[in-house]
């Protein structure tokens, strides 16, 4: 009888991570992603949170700031918060960038990983309007903190309407996260003096993305 036992079959090195991806235009990011993303750390217990500022993003008209600025925001905006990379993968690719081109990469990054899509409400309920969204669902659990209904400029902050889910039919996991009626567009309406709803910035964003914004002179035009 041989003294020789089968090695065990290598586990794939990702095996038993989980990693987040949260993409975005981030233009610019403010205290309700910053949120989301302590949110989805905390719950879904990720080994990595992937934040990617959108590069040419196919669903959007209006023209994004220029891409070094969402990064510099993003890294301050998201500073401190543990297993966070701001990720540039997305501004570099040539051409439209698709959310399933990234979660492709980040599977053969991370082979044998479990991957959450973090995203908002308003995301999911145009999920089927994403390139290859089937391929989207093949490679991630989609992770979905609800959002108000309103969150334009003039939006009321402690308004509590939420976004109606429940006829979506494909599979997601809830986060729970108190509802920020809050968003890029209040920002940028705040900085151009179109909205003078609150007395300032730092309450939208947090105090290095404003900061930026001032020294930058950003925003200060409508685009």
């Amino acid at each position: 009888m041989s003294d020789l036992t089968a090695p065990s079959p290598q586990r794939p090195p990702g095996a038993g991570l989980r990693i987040g991806m949260f993409g975005g235009a981030f233009d610019p990011p403010h205290w309700a992603h910053r949120n989301l993303a302590e949110t989805a750390l905390k719950q879904l217990g990720l080994d990595q949170l992937h934040i990617l500022p959108t590069g040419q993003a196919w669903h959007k008209t209006r023209v994004l700031i220029p891409a070094e600025h969402r990064v510099a925001m993003c890294e301050r905006a998201f500073a401190g918060l543990p297993h966070v990379k701001v990720d540039q993968r997305e501004i570099r690719r040539d051409g439209p960038s698709y959310t399933a081109d990234t979660l492709r990469e980040l599977a053969a990054e991370y082979p044998g990983a479990q991957i959450f899509l973090v995203l908002g409400a308003d995301q999911l309920l145009a999920f089927k309007t994403w390139v290859r969204w089937q391929e989207v669902l093949q490679c991630a659990t989609l992770a979905v903190a609800n959002r108000g209904v309103n969150i334009g400029a003039e939006a009321v902050s402690d308004s509590q309407v939420e976004q109606d889910l429940s006829g979506v039919d494909i599979p997601f996991t809830r986060l729970d996260m108190p509802l920020h009626n809050l968003s890029a567009t209040a920002v940028r309406a705040q900085v151009q003096g179109k909205s003078r709803r609150y007395p300032d910035l730092d309450v939208l964003v947090p105090e290095g993305v404003a900061r930026y914004i001032s020294e930058h002179h950003l925003y200060r035009h409508a685009t």
